[in-house]
């Protein structure tokens, strides 16, 4: 193998062989440290994860690179509360390998004011490596934002809820398996059975308003965010109560016809009421006697308002025949008798 190599003058990093060579790193967890040792001693403070976008080491690339950094003691955190709850995180990051106590020993330390050095080149005489002087990192990634929380938060047991019952047990089943069933599309997304079961008292609410399983699917599986998602129980209870939709308005119920008013027929003759189906001015047995009188030509013939008393005895009096017709008696028995 031939090499060519010509050591630059300016804007170059000392890169130690240790950290080059190193077998159990990635390279994505060098590239990283090697970034962060090359910046100017003026820059911002930011997150580790921050610098890491700037690379395009995003996601779990990041948190695998992240684990071999702080296993091997290049990357030290310190998660603690403030005095108004919020939590802070604090960073650092050492270009050599430091135990817990040399860091913890650099985080107490007083910072020191950096004094600008001569410029050395890089075929000069070696020096000693020192440690010491770096301001502890503070990570501003815990700020209230409209997004969902990008950390991984603390595990803590949910509350307890009240028992269901069997009509809510069988929503909160219908909601579990479909919190369950996310990981198969997006890895990310993937739940314990301890937090699908906390979350389904949010999603038994989407069930509630009429949704169906494959509708709660699609909304929690759309709009997947540009940075991935770095905890799927916090990304997932963001969605569920955020984008809840509105619950159905009752539709109002038929209201029954009303009944007609009595009016007074219009024919002729005694009067009387009856109640119109439509805009209709004379009773039924009226309109039918027009009728007959403008079909056959003859005067109309009053309508037979008899009771039904009188009626259920004239039927009584002369039954129908079998074929439908008046039993009525042959002439020649009537000459007989």
């Amino acid at each position: 193998m031939l090499r060519h190599a010509i050591s630059p003058s300016r804007r170059f990093t000392k890169a130690s062989h240790d950290v080059v060579r190193h077998p159990r790193l990635s390279s994505d967890a060098k590239i990283l440290l090697l970034y962060v040792q090359g910046l100017p001693e003026d820059t911002p403070c930011r997150p580790l994860s921050e610098l890491a976008r700037k690379l395009g080491i995003k996601g779990r690339a990041y948190q695998k690179a992240k684990e071999q950094l702080v296993a091997h003691g290049y990357v030290h955190e310190w998660r603690t509360q403030g005095g108004r709850g919020r939590w802070i995180t604090e960073q650092l990051v050492a270009n050599t390998p430091l135990t817990i106590e040399q860091a913890e020993h650099l985080r107490g330390a007083p910072p020191t004011t950096a004094q600008p050095s001569t410029h050395i080149p890089a075929v000069g005489e070696p020096a000693t490596r020192t440690v010491g002087g770096y301001e502890p990192v503070e990570d501003h990634s815990d700020k209230t934002t409209p997004h969902p929380p990008s950390e991984a938060e603390p595990a803590t047991d949910p509350e307890p809820e009240p028992t269901p019952g069997p009509a809510d047990s069988h929503q909160l089943a219908r909601a579990e398996r479909v919190l369950l069933s996310l990981r198969h599309t997006r890895r990310e997304l993937h739940l314990g059975a301890r937090e699908a079961r906390a979350l389904a008292v949010e999603a038994v609410k989407w069930l509630e308003r009429g949704l169906s399983e494959s509708d709660l699917r699609h909304a929690l599986l759309a709009e997947r965010p540009e940075d991935g998602v770095r905890s799927a129980f916090g990304f997932l209870r963001y969605r569920l109560v955020q984008k809840l939709p509105a619950a159905p308005s009752p539709s109002p119920l038929p209201q029954p016809p009303s009944a007609a008013a009595l009016v007074v027929c219009s024919s002729p003759g005694e009067e009387h009421v009856f109640r119109p189906l439509g805009d209709e001015t004379e009773c039924a047995p009226c309109r039918q006697a027009t009728a007959c009188a403008a079909f056959y030509g003859a005067p109309a013939p009053e309508p037979d308002r008899i009771t039904w008393r009188e009626r259920f005895a004239k039927i009584e009096m002369n039954p129908p025949c079998p074929g439908g017709q008046p039993r009525t008696r042959a002439p020649e028995l009537k000459a007989a008798r």
